[in-house]
């Protein structure tokens, strides 16, 4: 997987007649990690579903594996594009095993990626921590071998050890050659492991730039979430 994977352009949605994101570009390239940051409401999330086509556009272009995408989500998905939403994405009556099952890859793939998951396969995944649950998610997800990846706020009330383990394997699954966009509400977390960043303010791209340059320019970007 090489080159543009996802290419967006004077992207705009909303609820309603309620606009919630306004004149979005941003583009993601196979084998990096892209993060999408701002406060609560900045329209992060909205972003991600739009891509993703959960929500329709009202205006603007989403190009996606090189061609110009107007189709469902289901579509999208076999193509190669990957939603993991940020309620967890598991099915809590059924089990560890069972869930890995549902996914399109092979288990021994997702013990392999999360080897915590291994003395949990029997237990139903409503009964593993949230910690466990967000690996089961992202394991089941990875098996597949999406080539773009959007992930939308996995370290949510997480334990930073559990963090780094996730965002290690969304990593490394980039430098297998996916693309990957996190949404984040942490910037320094997600500045760490990124390569690029857009900071996001009532739903609008604010600033955007190399994580590098980004952390030394942190009051900027804590500005923006006030």
């Amino acid at each position: 997987m090489t080159g543009r994977l996802i290419e967006v352009r004077g992207l705009c949605a909303g609820y309603g007649s309620v606009s919630a994101i306004v004149d979005i570009d941003l583009e993601l390239d196979s084998g990096e990690m892209v993060a999408l940051l701002g406060a609560n409401g900045a329209g992060k999330t909205t972003t991600l579903n739009t891509i993703a086509g959960v929500i329709r556009q009202t205006e603007g272009v989403v190009t996606m594996f090189g061609r110009r995408e107007t189709r469902s989500v289901s579509r999208r998905a076999r193509d190669g594009l990957a939603l993991l939403p940020e309620q967890r994405a598991v099915f809590m009556g059924l089990t560890v095993r069972e869930n890995l099952i549902m996914g399109h890859g092979g288990i021994d793939y997702s013990l392999a990626l999360f080897p915590e998951l291994e003395g949990k396969l029997a237990l139903r995944a409503g009964l593993i921590s949230g910690g466990e649950q967000q690996m089961l998610a992202l394991a089941r997800t990875l098996a597949a071998r999406p080539r773009a990846i959007l992930a939308d706020e996995l370290s949510l009330g997480l334990a930073p050890r559990i963090v780094s383990r996730l965002f290690g394997v969304l990593s490394a699954a980039a430098a297998d050659g996916a693309g990957v966009i996190i949404v984040e509400q942490h910037p320094r977390t997600a500045l760490k492991w990124a390569d690029r960043a857009y900071v996001m303010r009532r739903g609008r791209i604010e600033v955007s730039g190399a994580s590098s340059d980004l952390l030394e320019r942190m009051d900027d970007i804590t500005s923006l979430y006030l």
